[in-house]
């Protein structure tokens, strides 16, 4: 049976000091983050998901958006080496629960960076952006940790967003969504489907037709509706200041072993 495991962690107080790569910097309420923080959370607990809460890392001001950190393919976990310095301490508190969790555990070694958020998984096909947080040797180590256990990886470029999973996600059908002025190739993806806001391309797919997204793409979310889908809508407004997504927020653990 699949999984519903969802690793959170808590906003650190200095959630503020977060690093932005394509936005202006704006003042983040981190009160008001906290408590939008706790309505994601609750969201994924009422569809199913049981939320494991890793250890905080206060010092680590980007530390609540978990997906960076970990990329989980069956029941291995890859430890990131992300690609901006100051957020390479979020890993330890991450590995930690996934081993307790009695996941195989490995890691991305020096030279390689990667950032989770650049990892988009559909059935055994693992897309791997490579932009400012991912370099290439980064993408070959995704490759030596999971082709040997049926995926098969696909470098995708990103220049325009943080992170792949910034410019584009999945459909349950595999169909990928993603509003077009910030995606790099959508010709690589076998089904694309155009979105009409940016953050309508990031949803979290909960199970059966209904999927977690961000207030802020209501267009995206009547287009889905209208397409047979059920959206379930947060306000994520203080992580977007950050360039923070519903995908960042947590990490789907669907396929561990029972």
């Amino acid at each position: 049976m699949p999984s519903k495991k969802a690793l959170i962690r808590r906003p650190s107080p200095r959630l503020a000091e977060g690093l932005v790569t394509h936005l202006e910097r704006e003042k983040v309420d981190v009160g008001r983050a906290l408590e939008q923080w706790e309505a994601y959370v609750e969201a994924l607990r009422t569809h199913g998901w049981e939320t494991i809460e890793v250890d905080p890392a206060d010092d680590c001001p980007d530390s609540v958006f978990v997906e960076d950190t970990v990329v989980m393919y069956k029941n291995v976990a890859l430890i990131a080496r992300p690609g901006a310095e100051s957020r390479r301490d979020e890993t330890a508190g991450v590995e930690e629960a996934v081993a307790r969790l009695g996941c195989s555990v490995n890691w991305i070694w020096e030279p390689g960076t990667l950032d989770g958020g650049d990892v988009l998984k559909i059935g055994d096909t693992i897309y791997v952006g490579r932009g400012g947080r991912t370099n290439a040797a980064g993408v070959q180590q995704v490759r030596e940790a999971f082709e040997p256990l049926g995926a098969r990886v696909v470098a995708v470029p990103v220049s325009k967003v943080l992170h792949l999973k910034s410019a584009v996600t999945a459909l349950p059908d595999g169909t990928v969504i993603g509003h077009i002025p910030k995606v790099d190739r959508p010709a690589l993806f076998p089904r694309f489907l155009s979105v009409p806001e940016e953050a309508g391309a990031h949803v979290v797919l909960l199970g059966g037709p209904k999927l977690l997204m961000a207030s802020s793409a209501p267009r995206t979310a009547d287009l889905l509706t209208d397409l047979g889908y059920e959206p379930v809508v947060v306000d994520i407004g203080e992580f977007e200041k950050l360039e923070g997504c519903v995908t960042c927020l947590s990490v789907r653990l669907r396929e561990l072993y029972s």
